[in-house]
């Protein structure tokens, strides 16, 4: 198999498999021996790539948090307000809309990642978050810290619904709304 430029490793494609199933049938629901079976390897052949289906859960949600992070950043970096909150819808809905099995993963999976992966999978989805809270901050100064961290939240249920949708709606469509959305809940003037 070609390994050049764009290619996918055979660990990325593992990783994707389980992603896929782990969506659809929840981590317990998966074994070693259907992770094979999902990539053409025996059980046991997936030991050489990794240590354990725990393993597998834990390098992809590492990985996706990391991801949702450090591109959140550069896409901030250096931006006015309006247009750092616009970057940030935009990556997001195009994270999720395009990798729907890897938000379903990431919503419900958590606890069943070991420490200490657990922790820097939390530090770096709390990062993520803060790159959020401070935008919304920039754009209502008013706004006290914690009220910016629940509208963030708030908006994540929002755009993290995409697994969930129907597919009627055309991709770009469902991003405009999503988009439109998120936007105006999070610039809701909230009730004191």
């Amino acid at each position: 198999m070609d390994q050049g430029v764009g290619a996918p490793t055979r660990r990325a494609e593992i990783l994707a498999a389980a992603a896929e199933l782990f969506a659809r049938n929840g981590y317990h629901g998966v074994s070693i021996g259907d992770l094979g079976r999902a990539v053409g390897l025996t059980g046991p052949a997936l030991y050489r790539h990794f240590r354990g289906k725990d393993a597998m859960l834990a390098e992809m949600l590492l990985d996706i948090s990391h991801r949702l992070a450090d591109e959140g950043a550069r896409r901030v970096a250096g931006s006015a307000p309006e247009e750092a909150l616009d970057a940030l819808l935009r990556w997001h809905l195009e994270f999720s809309l395009g990798n729907p099995a890897l938000i379903t993963v990431h919503e419900r999976e958590l606890d069943n990642v070991e420490e200490p992966a657990r922790r820097e999978i939390r530090r770096a989805q709390r990062a993520y978050v803060e790159i959020w809270v401070g935008v919304l901050l920039r754009l209502r100064p008013g706004l006290t810290e914690d009220r910016a961290r629940a509208a963030v939240h708030a908006a994540f249920g929002l755009l993290n619904s995409t697994p969930h949708l129907s597919a009627a709606m055309p991709a770009d469509a469902m991003a405009g709304l999503l988009r439109t959305m998120a936007a105006a809940a999070l610039l809701a003037t909230p009730p004191q």
